[in-house]
């Protein structure tokens, strides 16, 4: 019987050890997971939307696996009862300089076979009445849902089929034993609380640690994860009726992130947000949360000089939206010109690990390396939650038989 360890206990984790079972079914398998509870990072910060794939490059790995997983995704909620909407989303010019990426998004979307349209002001009046644009791209296949249910139904398929799930255990050591990496019988992976755990194959989907679990069991990354903070408000209940369902600006390919934008969400309340800031801390979900060592290691790292230079007047602008409400609310209001900052509350923020080469560029893909007996999945920003069921797959057609 072959031993599997994996470690993480987000979606991507969850749906790989699930996934094995369903391939491997005499496969032992054990997730480890260092926090408390499962999802309780990236997956459980996010906004919840089922990505249709209208922004990746054709012919990537996000572009095929988001187009796939957010069907699969879509048809897994429908399995296990957990509420699912296939709402779509609006991708709005609200100035005649936006006309030409709107265009070449649209070109994008045909080539990576999305159900996409482009729509007059009146024709996006149709599904935001609240909006201002003069041009609109519709994209029918964008979903909601809840993420965190979702990795607690895959928890509970893996736990029947036999796998092991340890919360509680951070991973502080990967070693080898039995001849070296070359003819190595295990994998040793050390935790706090369990111990040792022996493994025949190592997945590693750690999220914001990702690239440390690598270098624990001696890869070494192509690229550095950098945490950034991405904020949050919600509008108050008596103006959720401005948004029916999704509306994103146009984003400008110049910049590495797609803007704040508006997303109603399963439980029917409306989110706004959210904007990037280098966090302080991998798990730097406020201002005030810093870790010395972890800054140290993001801010020594020549990439994210290389980044930042390229990038300061974007960097700049964010950092002012993160501390002036007023700021935040404009942006907004070029979207749905009624939003005022008084109809913001803050919200829970999220962190995305985001993979930053040495040369300064952000890693534009998922990036999935495999070593001799392991995969590390080093590179899953969204849309990882939506194509999770489909990183899963690819991973395990990775693994060693």
């Amino acid at each position: 019987m072959a031993r599997y360890v994996v470690i993480g206990g987000g979606i991507v984790g969850l749906a790989t050890a699930h996934r094995i079972i369903l391939d491997r079914p005499d496969a032992e398998v054990t997730v480890l997971e260092k926090e408390s509870r499962l999802a309780a990072h990236q997956t459980g910060h996010n906004s919840g939307v089922i990505h249709a794939g209208v922004y990746y490059k054709p012919g990537s790995l996000k572009a095929e696996l988001c187009r796939a997983g957010s069907q699969s995704m879509v048809d897994f909620c429908a399995e296990q009862d957990i509420p699912v909407q296939r709402c779509g989303k609006l991708i709005v010019a609200t100035d005649q300089a936006e006309l030409p990426r709107l265009r070449a998004l649209h070109e994008r979307a045909l080539a990576n076979r999305l159900p996409v349209r482009l729509l007059t002001p009146a024709e996006a009046a149709e599904y935001e009445p609240a909006v201002r644009c003069v041009a609109a791209l519709r994209v029918e296949s964008t979903g909601i849902v809840d993420f965190t249910a979702v990795c607690t139904a895959l928890a509970s398929l893996a736990e029947k089929a036999g796998a092991r799930i340890r919360l509680g255990a951070r991973v502080t050591g990967i070693s080898t034993r039995g001849g070296g990496p070359a003819g190595a019988e295990e994998l040793v992976v050390t935790t706090s609380t369990v111990g040792e755990v022996v493994a025949d194959v190592l997945v590693n989907c750690a999220g914001l640690h990702a690239d440390r679990v690598a270098r624990l069991a001696g890869v070494s990354p192509s690229a550095r994860i950098v945490p950034f903070r991405g904020e949050y408000y919600e509008l108050r209940p008596e103006r959720r009726d401005l948004v029916r369902g999704l509306i994103y600006p146009v984003p400008d390919p110049q910049f590495p992130f797609l803007g704040v934008h508006l997303t109603r969400m399963i439980d029917g309340s409306v989110h706004a947000g959210p904007n990037a800031v280098l966090a302080l801390a991998r798990e730097g979900y406020s201002w005030g949360r810093v870790n010395l060592r972890e800054l140290a290691d993001a801010v020594s790292y020549p990439g994210l000089w290389r980044l930042a230079r390229k990038h300061l007047g974007y960097g700049l602008t964010e950092v002012r939206r993160s501390l002036s409400r007023q700021l935040f609310a404009a942006s907004l209001a070029r979207l749905v010109p009624e939003l005022t900052e008084r109809d913001l509350v803050p919200s829970a923020a999220g962190v995305r690990a985001q993979a930053i080469a040495r040369n300064g560029s952000l890693v534009d893909d998922f990036l999935i390396v495999a070593a001799h007996r392991q995969v590390h999945v080093l590179n899953a920003p969204s849309p990882a939650a939506t194509s999770s069921l489909e990183i899963a797959k690819h991973i395990v057609a990775r693994l060693p038989g």
